[in-house]
């Protein structure tokens, strides 16, 4: 029921030891704008690696499409045995 938290990817835990790093060192003027565009560039690059959930018309198309091969297939059951019989009796003329 309760979902387990993820552990944090090691792309997290470099965000996290760079921004440690700003909050407990002095400023530098030299050395804390190069671990903030650090920084910057850790979180943009994030943001692009993870997966993005599918859309809700790709949802809708996925669930159309499923529905159409169920009535297909429960028409194709109840109809299996006139569909059969007509072949036989076209045969037999």
């Amino acid at each position: 029921m309760f979902r387990k938290p993820k552990p944090p990817s090691k792309l997290e835990l470099a965000i996290d030891a760079l921004l440690d790093r700003v909050a407990t060192e002095e400023y530098d003027s030299e050395e804390t704008p190069k671990i903030v565009d650090q920084v910057t560039k850790l979180i943009k690059l994030k943001e692009t690696s993870t997966p993005k959930r599918p859309s809700p018309d790709t949802w809708i198309l996925v669930a159309g499409n499923l529905i159409g091969i169920v009535i297909i297939i429960g028409h194709e059951r109840a109809n299996v045995i006139t569909s059969k019989a007509l072949g036989f009796v076209m045969r037999l003329k």
